[in-house]
């Protein structure tokens, strides 16, 4: 499971003209379901979120989204899955098929809510518009296999 964590000071979800949820200073999850990805990721994957020091306090990073009464605005993001290696156009074959993608993203979501912090949703299958105001700017990528976060793996180095 992937999710594109960003800090925001506001962020919004359109359909069709009509603003379908949005929230105040909080966290903008992109999150993708890729094949395999099980509930056990989608739970870890709300457990990081809602632990996260986000927030400035004492340090640039000190605070939580419960700490600072953030919300969340989950919206499903199936082309984070895309893989880009081979030719111009994104091959989406490691996406999950949509009916266990949405019941992953809607526990995701569902985990969030439980952990107490205030939750809105995308339209799963919707074509959106997401609007947000980027807040430092921050933006971490989280990466869950098996129940636990993944290291990002180093750069290769550049060659001579």
């Amino acid at each position: 499971m992937l999710t594109v964590v960003q800090r925001v000071q506001r962020a919004s979800v359109t359909v069709l003209a009509e603003v379908v949820s949005a929230i105040d200073q909080g966290a903008l999850l992109l999150v993708g379901v890729e094949r395999g990805d099980s509930e056990a990721d989608a739970d870890a994957t709300a457990a990081k979120i809602q632990a996260l020091r986000l927030f400035p306090g004492r340090t640039p990073m000190d605070l939580t989204l419960q700490q600072v009464s953030g919300g969340c605005l989950v919206v499903p993001q199936f082309t984070l899955a895309a893989e880009l290696r081979h030719g111009n156009r994104p091959d989406f074959m490691a996406a999950e098929a949509p009916a266990r993608a949405e019941a992953l993203w809607l526990r995701v979501a569902a985990q969030l809510q439980a952990h107490g912090l205030e939750v809105a949703r995308g339209r799963f299958g919707a074509h959106m518009q997401v609007a947000l105001v980027n807040d430092g700017p921050v933006t971490l990528l989280l990466t869950v296999r098996g129940g636990k976060v993944i290291a990002r793996t180093a750069p290769a180095p550049a060659g001579d």
